[in-house]
């Protein structure tokens, strides 16, 4: 369809602290993302937020983008909550 987006993925694993994420660092093949190539850390069903995402023209470009971004974060922090807060109520 009109506004389908195709990517190639390629899956690196990355284990820090005992825990194991992925990253699918996607080329665009058809359509437009951030980038030629986006590095996506992710838990399978939970996608890290964007500004944990790495971008290039390049695969290894894209993924060292997204290393850099994640280097000093612990697992949990890259992704959303399911909780979001909210205001106590008075």
């Amino acid at each position: 369809m009109e506004n389908d987006i195709l990517t190639k993925v390629v899956r690196y694993n990355l284990i820090r602290n005992q825990r194991m994420i992925y990253i699918d660092v996607h080329e665009t093949l058809v359509g437009d993302l951030a980038g030629k190539f986006v590095a996506v850390p992710n838990l399978i069903n939970i996608i890290a937020r964007q500004e944990f995402q790495g971008v290039g023209s390049t695969e290894s470009e894209a993924l060292n983008n997204c290393l850099f971004k994640i280097k000093k974060c612990d697992v949990e922090d890259l992704f959303p909550t399911s909780n979001p807060t909210t205001p106590a109520k008075t």
